[in-house]
């Protein structure tokens, strides 16, 4: 009895340290091939199109602000006031009537002075894979500016890379304390399961629809 214990108890390990391993080098492999694509300071974004500005909750669950919310906004309003974009693409969530990313998105940027001509609201973003998808497919975007994080830059780039689209990073500095333990596990397993849904699983958007072709603002 004791054997098979300390057999089991061996697997279990194994198995444990190999699912690491691969988690890690997946996160290494989505980190590594988008880094040069990163830019952390927003004059050093390249002047393009479209800037693809993605969704998160406009106030935090304990109250309060997002700070990570309002810095994509930040971020997206400077970029159109230096003219390193031409038209903003606002994806988020709006899965019922009362969570809606866009218009959190467009009202933030319409009181920073972006003209409604400039941008346009995209309902259907329920995941960055569902944003960028659409992106291409629905508002057939091919040259973009990504705006968001850091830590979630690498994901967005690399799901972008595999679709074919010519995209760079443009980092939204967020006043906010370094992430916890919880989403920075979080992000290291979206960026594994992301190469499963590209390679694997063969992902398909929630939902694509008719196709609506930007024009600049």
């Amino acid at each position: 009895m004791k054997k098979l214990a300390a057999v089991a108890i061996r697997a279990t390990a194994w198995s444990l340290m190999t699912g690491l391993a691969i988690l890690a080098a997946l996160n290494a492999w989505v980190i590594l091939s988008t880094r040069d694509q990163i830019h952390t300071d927003i004059l050093d974004c390249p002047p393009v199109p479209v800037g693809i500005v993605f969704g998160t909750s406009y106030g935090l669950r304990g109250g309060g602000a997002n700070p990570h919310f309002h810095a994509r906004m930040n971020t997206a309003a400077q970029l159109y006031r230096l003219g390193l974009v031409d038209h903003l693409l606002l994806s988020g969530d709006n899965r019922t009537r009362y969570y809606n990313e866009p218009r959190y998105m467009w009202r933030d940027l319409h009181r920073q002075k972006v003209p409604d001509s400039a941008m346009t609201l995209d309902f259907a973003g329920f995941s960055t894979f569902d944003t960028l998808v659409r992106a291409q497919q629905v508002f057939k975007v091919d040259q973009a500016l990504l705006v968001t994080q850091s830590w979630h830059l690498p994901r967005a780039l690399f799901i972008a890379d595999q679709l074919g689209m010519n995209v760079q990073g443009c980092v939204a500095h967020a006043d906010a304390p370094r992430l916890d333990v919880e989403m920075r596990a979080r992000e290291w397993l979206a960026r594994a399961a992301t190469v499963g849904d590209l390679y694997l699983w063969h992902r398909r958007p929630h939902f694509l629809g008719p196709t609506v072709p930007l024009t600049a603002g």
